[in-house]
């Protein structure tokens, strides 16, 4: 029986509809990826199934009783509650009691309270929540708040972006949500936090219906793909990579069928104006069946087209766009002064394509503005190279103004541009850019996420640069716009600086990357986000969740903070001499411990293998219906799998160290 159903779902705004007549169903342990081009009406579609939205005709239907989370993209918190406060808000009327006792056991603590009226307000609270049996709902909530890294004594209006997506996202969680509709869950989430997602989300078991463009995300999560493309749903079961070989020759057959029936009403229209034949009596159902032809065609509703990215490099920069030796640069006064860049040096060189990766908060912007000398260091030096000209994609869209109207974005004061010395006119321009004539004096804020972020980059490219600054221009963009940007930077001449979180993205588009080591310390590697990854996981790290800085293993921490940073190669084992410089003199393994270290590959292949086996058990959405305490056991085996392995990588790193003198 499904949990959620939509029967002939229609939803228009202006003459174009949404959701013509489309019909959804999910069921009990599907994990379902809702995908469509920017502005195709997935997320309304989604705030109608949560309830949230309205439909102009059609029907949702939910399972009575069913409990139900959704967390849109942007999530609406009131900034003056705690994060507390903000998880227990959707607990029904326990909430408010929850709230109220969390927040008189911690008053009690101040030493100049009311001790004994707090004391007396928190026994009428305990019987309260007694008769209620709500105890359960508080551990409930200091789970999950734990489990997502938040201080539950924060005021929501103090969290970043990344910190307001864990609260949405805990929030949704706590009520232990049968199902849960998540709208651009990885926005504003550092790497190891997607990563992390994605663990929780299929260990879970939670059935799942979700928005996202983050192809690792889609292929590591979706058991079934929904596409909402021009009014109607197509469901493929499978992962995302099985959807898009599935969806290429889909589109061959409907363009040839296209073709088809298009040279089959021109032979018509041609006919028709013969004009005598035509009026015949006997030619009267080829007349019939030319308007019914006309009809079809007029109704079809075509692909939408693909963004016509075209990228003016300007003239040449110097051979070296900047180079940093031995660059730090701290913030704050006293204790609470932070090193963000500690002792750094590197070179960057015209065509290199970096990607910076760190989690939220550990310095990129401040990088790439030491890069750019944007900003000065407290100690180092900083040499810019020659005729560099510089456009920046700024994640926070800062750069658009509200109020102005499309056309005086790209071009303000004029009605033309020019790329690569031609001129275009600024209205067909934004059409490169799926924006319609009629929208050209549109103003700004009336444009959704992913059309900003179009205009964003229609503005960036309309400019002369041969450096450009991605600072997330992946966030909001569709699946098939993400590949073409992927396109046009791989052939870039010029130099790029890359911010993301898109490991897709990442891989697909840079050379090379600077990433956050902790404490401060940047390292150069070789490659994409995969080679980094891989060189992570030798060094015996594992993803660190929602923690400051990515984890490390103890050696790689003192060597950061004791020596200059250099350019590494992926090691072929963990505890490598990259990561430990300093080293004392090697001692010999005894024979028990070196009977351990034989056998600790074999030891951890092992697992991995199970792990693997496991994992693709539980991405069957009938485990679920089927045998649910089976998937309960496997989700519970997975657990204790990462905490073997990480102590199993742990234990390898120490007994290499040891051998080597590390």
């Amino acid at each position: 029986m499904p949990l959620l159903t939509a029967s002939g779902a229609c939803l228009a705004y202006g003459h174009v509809p949404l959701l013509d007549h489309a019909d959804f169903q999910l069921d009990k342990g599907e994990r379902v990826a809702l995908i469509g081009r920017n502005g195709s009406g997935k997320s309304s579609l989604l705030k109608a199934l949560a309830g949230v939205g309205h439909l102009d005709d059609g029907d949702i239907w939910r399972q009575p009783a069913l409990k139900l989370a959704y967390v849109p993209q942007e999530p609406p918190l009131n900034p003056e509650s705690t994060v507390f406060e903000a998880v227990v808000d959707g607990m029904g009327d326990t909430s408010a009691l929850l709230a109220e006792y969390h927040a008189v056991s911690h008053a009690m603590a101040e030493a100049d309270a009311d001790h004994e009226t707090l004391l007396a307000r928190m026994q009428e609270l305990q019987t309260e929540l007694d008769a209620r049996g709500a105890w359960s709902y508080a551990s409930q909530a200091d789970r999950v708040i734990e489990r997502f890294g938040l201080d539950p004594d924060a005021k929501v209006a103090s969290l970043s972006g990344g910190q307001k997506k864990r609260l949405a996202l805990a929030q949704a969680l706590a009520i232990g949500p049968e199902v849960l509709l998540l709208d651009e869950p990885t926005n504003h989430l550092d790497l190891d936090a997607i990563a992390w997602l994605e663990e929780q989300l299929v260990s879970a078991g939670v059935t799942l219906l979700f928005i996202t463009h983050d192809r690792r995300f889609l292929d590591r999560l979706a058991t079934r793909i929904v596409e909402l493309d021009r009014g109607k749903l197509a469901s493929y079961p499978g992962s995302f990579t099985a959807y898009q070989e599935r969806k290429e020759q889909e589109l061959k057959d409907e363009a040839l069928a296209n073709a088809r029936f298009d040279k089959l009403l021109k032979e018509e229209e041609v006919w028709i104006r013969k004009g005598v034949e035509a009026r015949r009596t006997r030619a009267v159902f080829r007349v019939q069946r030319l308007d019914q032809l006309r009809a079809e065609r007029a109704a079809r509703r075509e692909q939408q087209g693909r963004v016509d990215f075209n990228l003016d490099a300007g003239e040449k920069s110097g051979k070296v766009v900047a180079e940093l030796v031995g660059v730090s640069k701290a913030f704050g006064e006293g204790d609470a002064r932070k090193t963000v860049i500690r002792d750094f040096s590197c070179r960057i060189l015209r065509g290199d394509k970096i990607g910076l990766i760190g989690p939220n908060g550990a310095g990129k912007t401040t990088l790439l503005k030491l890069i750019l000398g944007q900003l000065e260091p407290d100690s180092g030096t900083v040499r810019l190279g020659t005729k560099m000209q510089v456009a920046y994609f700024d994640q926070f869209r800062e750069a658009l103004d509200p109020e102005a109207a499309l056309t005086d974005v790209i071009s303000p004061g004029s009605d033309t541009v020019e790329i690569n010395g031609e001129k275009k006119h600024v209205i067909g321009y934004l059409g490169d850019f799926l924006f319609a004539p009629e929208r050209a004096r549109s103003p700004v804020k009336s444009l959704s996420g992913g059309e900003r972020n179009r205009l964003l980059l229609a503005r960036l490219f309309a400019r002369p640069a041969n450096v450009l600054v991605l600072d997330e221009p992946t966030n909001d963009l569709d699946i098939d716009t993400l590949e073409l940007l992927e396109n046009l930077l791989q052939d870039y001449p010029g130099t790029v600086f890359l911010v993301s979180h898109d490991r897709a993205f990442l891989d697909n588009v840079v050379t090379q990357v600077i990433a956050a080591e902790g404490n401060g310390v940047w390292r150069e590697h070789v490659g994409g986000y995969d080679d980094w990854a891989r060189w992570r996981v030798a060094q015996g790290a594992r993803p660190s969740g929602f923690s400051d800085a990515p984890a490390s293993n103890a050696a790689s921490r003192k060597a950061s903070s004791d020596t200059p940073v250099e350019k590494a190669a992926p090691p072929s084992v963990p505890g490598s001499a990259s990561a430990t410089p300093a080293k004392s003199k090697p001692v010999k393994l005894s024979y028990k411990e070196q009977r351990e270290l034989d056998a600790l590959p074999d030891r951890i292949a092992a697992l991995e293998a199970e792990q693997a086996t496991l994992t693709q058990r539980l991405e069957d959405p009938n485990l679920y219906a089927n045998a649910p305490q089976e998937a309960n056991a496997f989700a519970a085996r997975l657990s204790a799998i990462d905490d073997e392995l990480l102590e199993l990588l742990g234990r390898w790193e120490e007994l290499e160290n040891k051998q080597k003198g590390g």
